[in-house]
């Protein structure tokens, strides 16, 4: 009797068969989901790409402040230029007297900057202020300036000068009338050891600030700090605008006459109106602590022998040293006699100002009466060692003609240097919570 045929066999292979077709329908489907998925993950890659693209090389444009607003949304994701942010700055750039100035002032946690910007303010003027608070000298010293600067309502933007996104956009937020550019690296002697940073922030960035400014409608006037450096190895007397300023005897000096220059081509060429001054040793309360007179103070307070300079004849360095609040004074009435740029558009319409000044006291002090000035006041003496000046760029003798200065905005330095010294000495012992020979005789003659 035959066997009744397997079917178990028969319906395996027909489920082996099925299977097999589900898994090949399966990874059909699956191929073409990825392939669908990789092409709209390759779209959206590209149209990223597009977009960021975009945003950092915008297209050529006959108008160069066109150029400008395309940095926008990188400026806002990149430094909290947010609500908050803006009103920040345009709080404290509004002015608060019928026509008053809206300044932007580079540097404002330096020296002179940070001067100026009370200043300004305290008359109501609008300021925003701009440092990097780099450290070249000891940063806090600047951030105590900042939080003093804050007390009176001025908000300085953190950054670079070189940062043409963030410049660019505090210029699309504020209309500025004035520019006050104090910004820069300073020092003669720190040229040799780190040269490239004269030529960053000297150099570029005044040619950063200076391309945003032209582009700008209507074109803000501009006020700069250069140097009495420039006359370098000039052996006529005083220092006269007029004389020559081709020998410069260090980096730093290059880097200013060399800002002097590139001022006259952008006047010439964009119709900026632009004015320099030519700072001449300048002292005082919140003063920069690589000076002589405020490491000659440290040091004797603190017992320590200070080293003064001879020329290669034994004759006495002499610097024309000048208040703080006579180079402010000098600074604001560069502001207040500024005329308007005559650029649009990147475009110059007709000629523009250029000037240069001299702002110094105009009595020269020789560094050794400096030392015997402070001596008095500390009522301490200086452990001396006198040595010859080195050749690291120093210059033996500056002394400023500021009658241009007096001509044009009655510039006249009423400070000498004995009574700035008094000043700026009261201020370091209190700054710094020391208890001197000077404090313990005041309490003496007061009782």
């Amino acid at each position: 009797m035959a066997s009744p045929p397997d079917m178990s066999k028969t319906t395996t292979g027909k489920l082996e068969r099925y299977n097999s077709y589900i898994r090949r329908i399966n990874h059909t489907k699956f191929l073409a989901a990825s392939s669908k998925l990789l092409f709209r993950l390759t779209l959206l890659a590209a149209v990223l790409l597009v977009f960021f693209f975009t945003i950092n090389y915008p297209p050529l444009s006959d108008n160069p402040h066109h150029t400008l607003h395309h940095h926008n949304f990188l400026s806002s994701t990149f430094y909290g230029g947010g609500a908050a942010w803006e009103k920040k700055v345009r709080h404290s750039s509004t002015p608060r007297r019928p026509n008053g100035f809206s300044v932007l002032v580079t540097g404002a946690g330096g020296f002179v900057g940070s001067h100026c910007a009370l200043a300004l303010k305290k008359r109501g003027d609008g300021v925003l202020g701009l440092d990097n608070f780099n450290s070249y000298y000891d940063p806090s010293l600047k951030r105590a300036r900042q939080n003093l600067l804050a007390q009176h309502q001025i908000f300085i933007v953190e950054a670079d000068l070189n940062d043409a996104h963030l410049v660019a956009k505090l210029f699309d937020v504020v209309p500025f009338t004035h520019i006050l550019h104090l910004a820069a690296q300073a020092g003669v002697r720190y040229a040799m050891e780190n040269p490239q940073s004269y030529v960053n922030s000297n150099i570029a960035g005044f040619v950063n600030l200076l391309e945003i400014a032209k582009a700008t409608n209507p074109q803000p006037s501009i006020v700069w700090a250069s140097s009495s450096s420039v006359y370098g190895l000039n052996t006529e007397n005083p220092f006269s605008e007029s004389h020559r300023t081709d020998q410069p005897a260090s980096l730093y000096a290059a880097t200013k006459k060399a800002g002097e220059e590139i001022a006259h081509t952008y006047n010439h060429i964009y119709g900026l109106s632009i004015t320099g001054l030519r700072f001449f040793t300048v002292y005082g309360p919140w003063g920069r602590p690589d000076m002589a007179y405020f490491f000659f103070t440290k040091d004797i307070l603190q017992g320590k022998p200070i080293t003064i300079y001879q020329t290669a004849d034994d004759k006495e360095v002499a610097r024309d040293f000048t208040y703080i609040d006579d180079i402010v004074k000098g600074c604001i009435g560069a502001l207040d006699t500024a005329e308007k740029s005559t650029g649009s558009g990147g475009k110059k319409k007709a000629p523009a100002q250029l000037r240069i000044y001299n702002l110094g006291n105009t009595s020269p002090v020789s560094v050794g009466k400096l030392v015997s000035i402070i001596e008095n006041i500390l009522n301490a003496k200086a452990k001396k060692h006198v040595i010859k000046m080195p050749r690291n760029g120093d210059v033996p003798f500056t002394h400023a003609n500021v009658s241009l200065a007096y001509k044009d905005f009655g510039y006249r330095p009423t400070t000498d240097l004995a009574s700035g010294l008094r000043k700026f000495v009261k201020w370091y012992i209190g700054y710094y919570g020391i208890e001197s020979k000077l404090t313990r005789g005041n309490q003496s003659s007061d009782e």
